[in-house]
């Protein structure tokens, strides 16, 4: 039988087999930095910069002139406004950011979006997926053939908000990488808990907390991590003090509320940019103030963009 790697729901529990047994597995899904630069205006606005167009994106303005840099600005600002009301809101600068950061996330689903989309119909629907995923025969590498793939048609049902059993390309992405999205973050506590709880009381006590973490071999002397890891849960993790995880709990581990950094950062633009302070922002308020979300040459504050030829 043939699984692809990215797509398998088991694929955390081979990378865990496979590790060193002192080896930390990490259950945390945190957002990424926006930028790895100080937020510093004073010093410049490459924070901003990063943010605004994601890091991975972030030199082709560096040697454009001020003309070019605001022209090509124009261009996203278009993008941004989702309702064409000729403003870009908060909300849709937030989005934008976070769309930005994601980039990678994106790029992911378009390498293997032509290998499931079949008939080429600009959908994939859960039998080709299943039939691209899987065949006929049962693995031989001691997984449960039936069970891999329930856990995959459910998953795909989560993602499929219409229903209809075919995935788009936001509902695919949603599938292929479910803790990005609010709506999808129920399946990844689901999975999650089937993984851990080996006893399948619907809980995750201690040893099972520990048991996922650390792979114990050889009866080798435990790494102080792993002491950490018992106070945390005992500390923080258990917030009811009934020794174990349940659904909420185990939630609030592997997904936490972070401070929302992509927020944060289009209230700060929309506040350096509103000049008439009517709480958003228009081309013309985005353009005159084009060095704080992009730069050019004449401010060697320049971060980037997109590719060119999305210009």
């Amino acid at each position: 039988m043939e699984i692809r790697p990215l797509l398998m729901c088991f694929a955390l529990c081979v990378v865990y087999a496979t590790s060193k047994p002192t080896e930390k597995k990490e259950r945390i899904h945190h957002d990424a930095p926006l930028s790895s630069r100080e937020h510093d205006d004073a010093q410049g606005f490459d924070y901003d910069h990063d943010a605004f167009l994601g890091q991975k994106e972030a030199k082709s303005f560096d040697d454009l002139s001020p003309e070019e840099s605001k022209r090509r600005l124009g261009v996203i600002v278009e993008k941004i406004d989702g309702d064409s009301d000729g403003f870009v809101t908060e909300v849709e600068l937030k989005a934008w950011i976070k769309k930005a950061q994601k980039k990678y996330v994106y790029e992911n689903v378009d390498r293997q979006w032509k290998d499931f989309d079949v008939n080429n119909d600009g959908m994939i629907s859960w039998e080709e997926y299943r039939n691209v995923t899987y065949d006929d025969s049962e693995p031989d590498d001691g997984y449960n053939y039936q069970h891999m793939m329930a856990r995959d048609e459910r998953r795909f049902k989560m993602a499929d908000q219409n229903r209809d059993q075919i995935a788009n390309k936001e509902e695919f992405t949603a599938f292929l990488h479910p803790e990005e999205y609010d709506h999808m973050k129920d399946i990844v506590v689901l999975e999650t808990m089937e993984d851990i709880d080996k006893n399948g009381d619907g809980f995750i006590d201690l040893s099972e907390y520990i048991g996922d973490m650390y792979n114990h071999e050889d009866e080798m002397e435990e790494p102080d991590w792993v002491a950490t890891e018992r106070e945390q849960f005992s500390e923080f993790r258990d917030k009811n003090k009934d020794g174990k995880m349940d659904r909420e709990e185990t939630m609030d581990w592997i997904l936490p509320s972070d401070y929302d950094h992509a927020e944060a950062e289009a209230k700060h633009l929309v506040y350096e940019s509103d000049s008439n302070k009517d709480g958003k922002l228009s081309k013309e308020e985005i353009l005159n103030k084009y060095d704080l979300f992009v730069g050019s040459q004449a401010t060697d504050f320049g971060e980037a963009l997109v590719r060119h030829d999305e210009f």
